[in-house]
């Protein structure tokens, strides 16, 4: 993108060209964005791992087995206070794979993951996981453990969070073409950006612990929905010169949302 179409779009939502400008050089300097020879920008290196996980989102899914019952846990030692960035890398990258904390340092989410020790370790690594964290996969748990395991997530909370944003995608697909291409513009990547956020941290959890044709309903009209806004946005897009897919692949880009 260059800079003159991320000016552009972000006055759409009420951001000034100045404090935009100064928000891409501090993610430039700290290696989030990257600046070819023509002056455009792009996702940078240290960027990458929480980017190529929003990408996914459309094969979420795909990630997951049904459920045997058993558990992947992750315990690490206490940080010292010097290295509380690498705490927050560490929770982050537990948010991102579905882990939730069971004690102090000890954090689990069920056995449904399509991954092995191996490749799960790695993308826990690649997200800021500390390379000493120790990574077992359980088979149960004590009755006491199993009961508070299984508590950490709320079904009916899920379920009402995929009814909501499923008919909030409903009804401004509905809208959308009546709006004006400015308020089409702020309302499909608002909306698509939450709906994307709520997917890519959704814990992808097996039956009975969530709703899991609800959570693929969401997904499959998140895939429509983010059909339509690549259609609203590509006018735009299309007079900056930027790359615009409108019919994207499981490889596509998605218009950048935040995570953290």
């Amino acid at each position: 993108m260059p800079v003159a179409a991320l000016v552009e779009a972000a006055a759409l939502f009420g951001i000034e060209a100045n404090a935009q400008r100064v928000a891409v050089a501090r993610l430039l300097a700290a290696g989030q964005i990257a600046r070819d020879l023509r002056g455009h920008y792009r996702i940078g290196a240290a960027a990458a791992p929480v980017d190529r996980r929003v990408l996914g989102w459309r094969r979420a899914e795909d990630a997951t087995l049904r459920w045997q019952g058993g558990w992947w846990l992750v315990h690490a030692g206490r940080l010292p206070p010097a290295r509380a960035p690498g705490r927050r890398r560490r929770g982050q990258a537990l948010r991102l794979l579905g882990f939730a904390p069971l004690a102090p340092d000890l954090a689990l989410r069920p056995d449904n993951l399509r991954a092995d020790l191996g490749s799960l370790r790695g993308e826990l690594a690649l997200l800021g996981l500390e390379p000493d964290a120790l990574l077992v996969r359980a088979s149960e748990l004590d009755p006491d453990a199993e009961a508070r395991a299984r508590g950490l997530w709320s079904r009916d909370d899920l379920e009402r969070g995929y009814r909501r944003s499923l008919a909030a995608l409903a009804a401004s697909e509905a809208r959308l073409a009546r709006l004006p291409e400015a308020r089409a513009m702020v309302e499909s990547f608002l909306l698509g950006g939450r709906v994307i956020r709520q997917l890519v941290l959704d814990p992808l959890l097996p039956e009975p612990l969530a709703p899991e044709a609800e959570r693929r309903a969401l997904a499959q009209a998140l895939r429509r929905y983010d059909r339509v806004g690549r259609r609203v946005w590509a006018a735009f897009l299309a007079r900056h010169g930027a790359p615009h897919v409108s019919h994207p692949t499981h490889g596509a880009r998605t218009l950048s949302v935040p995570i953290a």
